[in-house]
């Protein structure tokens, strides 16, 4: 076990939706020397001036939660910097924590690190089976990097340093922006939009087939916390809920948290990305740990806290 209390601990990203997340859970712990740093004041994919923070501040863990992210759109438009800007950010904060002596790190990947056809739901040994989701392939080999530099570190130098995957999330700072977003807030920008012009429907990327499983942020940050605790095994780590819903039936939970009485519309011209993403979380859940916060209720709150924070459209 890892004992979080007393620990001086750094969030990178922590301007993030999972590092809010993280920040929430820490305070709920009780860890009270939490460091975070502006990106105004550092920048992540510069190795050298993040060696040079981390030995001056000397955190004892550090939640790797930086990375440049989005969704298919972003993710096809500009693949070169999903691919080098997260390597660079994994590289400096990796490297830089081991040559700094700290004692624990977690890095925080992503769903798409499994291939597209993995059997489902998807276990950690389906890693590198198999063919990518071309959509998002940069930021997956991007992520997978992530955990080789984590596991390399463990097997040559006994670094007791982990990577967490979490499945699809939403909750309170996410991302609105239509352009660069995942598909719930994206959904829910849409759907509060519609509602307010009074438009008769809705479009709906692809066919609303493929599933997916969504978990909320604040879900995702007690699992990862609990697996900074209690995991310190080689192979990296799923968090997910276990279970899965059509692209199309989250719309259709979307429009009625909203209140928006419009028709959906599919716009089959649009790629659907991988027919199903549904992660097996078993070896998480067999230390203990289990998801509280039900997708409706999530949601709910989630749409909340956009009314609340996008004044700019609500």
């Amino acid at each position: 076990m890892f004992d979080l209390n007393g620990k001086r601990v750094w969030v990178a990203g922590h301007r993030g939706m999972v590092g809010q997340g993280i920040l929430r859970a820490l305070q709920k712990e009780g860890c009270a020397d939490v460091l975070t740093v502006p990106r105004t004041e550092l920048d992540l994919r510069d190795r050298a001036a993040v060696k040079a923070w981390i030995e001056a501040n000397k955190p004892d863990i550090i939640f790797v939660a930086a990375a440049r992210v989005g969704g298919i759109l972003a993710n096809d438009t500009y693949p070169s910097e999903f691919l080098f800007d997260n390597i660079e950010i994994e590289t400096a904060i990796i490297r830089g924590a081991f040559e700094a002596g700290v004692e624990r790190l977690v890095f925080l990947g992503s769903s798409c690190i499994y291939p597209k056809h993995a059997p489902q739901p998807m276990h950690e040994d389906a890693l590198l089976t198999g063919p990518l989701e071309p959509t998002n392939e940069w930021y997956a080999i991007a992520k997978i990097a992530g955990i080789k530099m984590c596991q390399a570190l463990k097997k040559q130098y006994g670094a007791r340093y982990i990577s967490v995957m979490p499945t699809n999330l939403y909750g309170p700072g996410d991302n609105f922006d239509l352009q660069s977003s995942h598909v719930i807030p994206a959904l829910m920008r849409k759907a509060h939009e519609a509602k307010l012009t009074g438009a008769d429907h809705m479009m709906l990327w692809g066919s609303g087939t493929p599933r997916r499983e969504f978990m909320h942020v604040d879900d995702c940050a007690s699992g990862i916390l609990y697996a900074a605790k209690y995991y310190d095994e080689f192979e990296h780590l799923n968090i997910g809920v276990g279970e899965d819903v059509t692209i199309r039936e989250v719309a259709e939970i979307v429009m009625d948290v909203v209140g928006y009485e419009g028709r959906l519309e599919l716009d089959s011209s649009k790629p659907d990305g991988t027919p199903r993403k549904l992660m097996d979380a078993s070896r998480l859940m067999a230390l203990g740990w289990r998801p509280q916060i039900g997708l409706r209720d999530g949601l709910k709150s989630t749409y909340e806290w956009f009314v609340e924070h996008h004044t700019a459209v609500a």
